[in-house]
């Protein structure tokens, strides 16, 4: 069982703001709860402070609340469906943040309040102290007359995504075959790699340029989903794949290939659609979403992903354009970085919402619709060529590393454009819709599990 929670930018910078204050500090943090059987996911959604007025004692190492400080964020929780998560901070940027005798005491004496009160049936601790400029955490999570498990990761959703490991784990050095990828950006960047969980929805072209391109730098915990089988003209250019492969299903043939590059790959397939509910809730489990799929009804249940699970997603799209005597005139492609804070692929005008309404339908339904003209035809073989399916995988894989290393803007950009044809790109940035679900005053960051799931209707499996 690994235990994440997940924050987004705005909660994780409260925790940096208080690590960083000379005193010890404390709040209660309510995260909604995902368990997804091995992995345990905490989706961070508000932080309570403790009011000055409830500190007895307050110094660089010690404190003492009132238990007026913490109570009202217990009635929070209940409210929201959410764990409350005691927290505090131990200062000083040689601070070690594991708990203390005191944070034991502490500990047993406000558990069974959290518990009850919060009727979550659940008690946590996180503790941080600065480290840089971000903190170092420990972590734990005890259910009611259950064992206690440590809140192993903090992945951080933000302008800059990290993944933080609980102060308590010893991290390994990376292997010598990352030799080249440590002079560039270091052990740390590495071991991130290594830990992330990272799914590719769509195992074509360019999901399979994109898994080569992350196992060879050193991702080892791949789930891949596709519905189709391999055909002739795949082959042209679905990575790993030969023409033994044609007809069998592209998740197992690009599985196949990345583990030969890398057996020790922790790595899943599911043969189907998005668009079914059973196959979407996999994705829970994952910190990172590569959206490599060509149905708009599939993007449409991607982009919910960064709002609803705190799962940022790095949506890529490629379109080749002909004249009319059939000659190539243009080659466009796109990679539309969804995360919290950013604005939604319905928000940015991507998803072409008459298509996604018919590709949920039957074929048979589809079929009749389009014939009546109330729905656009569907199953038109769309042209594409390795070499600039590859080119936008690499532009999405640069996405995912500047957003953990940094090397870019401070202020980044959302989504990327490219003109192949003219050797032009350009970037944006798109800010959430009023009202629109991905607008952080909907109150759906992190809602999890809630019902119905991704806030949208779902058809029969």
């Amino acid at each position: 069982m690994t235990t994440t929670l997940v924050l987004p930018g705005t909660l994780a910078d409260e925790i940096a703001t208080a690590a960083h204050n000379p005193l010890e500090c404390a709040g209660v943090l309510l995260a909604r709860r995902v368990d997804v059987g091995g992995e345990d996911r905490l989706l961070g959604r508000s932080l309570h402070w403790v009011p000055q007025a409830a500190y007895k004692e307050q110094s660089p190492h010690h404190m003492m609340i009132r238990s007026e400080g913490y109570v009202g964020a217990l009635g929070a929780a209940e409210a929201d469906g959410a764990i409350p998560i005691w927290f505090h901070t131990h200062p000083g940027e040689g601070g070690v943040p594991l708990p203390s005798k005191h944070d034991r005491q502490v500990d047993r004496d406000i558990a069974d309040l959290f518990q009850l009160r919060s009727g979550s049936g659940v008690y946590a601790t996180l503790i941080a102290s600065p480290r840089g400029e971000r903190f170092a955490f420990s972590g734990e999570l005890t259910p009611e007359g259950g064992p206690t498990t440590l809140i192993d990761r903090v992945w951080i959703v933000g302008e800059r995504w990290r993944l933080i490991q609980n102060f308590a784990r010893q991290a390994s050095a990376p292997d010598v075959i990352f030799d080249r990828n440590v002079r560039a950006f270091g052990p740390d960047i590495q071991a991130v790699l290594g830990d992330l969980r990272v799914a590719i929805v769509g195992s074509g072209g360019t999901g399979s340029a994109v898994a080569e391109q992350l196992v060879r730098l050193g991702v080892r915990h791949l789930l891949l989903i596709d519905n189709d089988t391999l055909s002739e003209s795949n082959v042209t250019r679905v990575y790993g794949s030969t023409p033994d492969d044609i007809s069998k299903a592209k998740v197992e043939v690009l599985r196949s290939h990345l583990t030969r590059i890398a057996p020790n790959l922790v790595g899943s397939t599911i043969q189907g659609m998005t668009t079914f509910k059973s196959i979407a809730k996999a994705l829970r489990a994952v910190d990172l979403v590569f959206g490599c799929t060509d149905d708009n009804a599939g993007r449409l249940v991607l982009s919910r992903l960064s709002t609803f699970l705190l799962t940022p997603v790095i949506d890529v799209g490629i379109l080749l354009s002909s004249d009319r005597n059939g000659a190539l005139i243009g080659i466009d492609g796109r990679i539309t970085t969804l995360t919290p804070g950013a604005g939604c692929l319905v928000c940015r005008n991507r998803v072409d919402m008459a298509r996604a309404a018919a590709e949920m339908r039957t074929p048979e339904e589809r079929k009749k619709l389009a014939d009546e003209g109330y729905a656009p035809a569907l199953g038109q073989v769309e042209p594409a060529v390795v070499a600039f399916t590859t080119a936008v995988a690499a532009a999405a894989v640069n996405e995912l590393l500047d957003r953990l290393i940094g090397y870019g803007p401070a202020e980044r950009p959302t989504e990327t454009l490219l003109r192949l044809h003219e050797r032009e790109i350009s970037t944006n940035r798109a800010v959430p819709r009023d009202g629109h679900y991905c607008h952080p005053g909907t109150g759906k960051w992190g809602a999890g599990d809630e019902e119905p799931f991704l806030g949208q209707l779902w058809g029969a499996e």
